[in-house]
C-alpha cells in the first residue's frame, strides 16, 4: 500500500509546477508532536496558549484538592474536596479535547488543500 501511495505521490509531483510542488511536500502527514506545535501557530495561536494555560491552572487546582481530600477526616469536607477535584479534572479533560479537535481540524483542512491542488493539477492536465 506504501508503494502506490508514494507512486501516486510521484505522478502528482511529476505534473506540478516547482513552486506548487514544494507546497505539496508542506502538506505532507505529521507526526503527533508536529501536529502539537501547529496548534500554536496560525491566527487562533493566542487561544490554544491561554486554553494550555488553563489547563496547568486546572491541574494544579486538581493537585491541591487531591492533597486536601487526604488531609482532612470530616465527611463535608471530603465531599466538598473530592467535588472540586473531579470538576477540575473535567475541565482539563475538556479542554484536551478541544486542542484534539483542533489538531483534527488541522489535519482535515491539510487534506483538503491536497485534494484541492490534485484536482488543479488535473484540470491543468486535461485542458492542456
Amino acid at each position: 500500500m506504501k508503494n502506490k501511495t508514494e507512486a501516486i505521490d510521484d505522478l502528482i509531483k511529476e505534473t506540478l509546477t516547482q513552486e506548487e510542488a514544494k507546497f505539496y511536500e508542506d502538506l505532507e502527514e505529521q507526526g503527533v508532536f508536529q501536529m502539537v506545535w501547529g496548534l500554536f501557530s496560525g491566527k487562533n495561536k493566542w487561544i490554544m496558549l491561554l486554553m494550555n494555560i488553563m489547563t496547568l491552572v486546572f491541574f494544579a487546582l486538581f493537585i491541591y484538592c487531591i492533597v486536601q481530600f487526604f488531609n482532612t477526616e470530616i465527611t463535608k469536607d471530603l465531599i466538598k474536596w473530592s467535588v472540586g477535584a473531579l470538576v477540575f479534572l473535567l475541565g482539563v479533560s475538556m479542554l484536551k479535547i478541544f486542542a484534539w479537535m483542533q489538531m483534527d481540524k488541522n489535519a482535515l483542512l491539510r487534506e483538503i488543500k491536497r485534494l484541492e491542488l490534485q484536482v488543479s493539477s488535473l484540470a491543468n492536465k486535461i485542458s492542456s
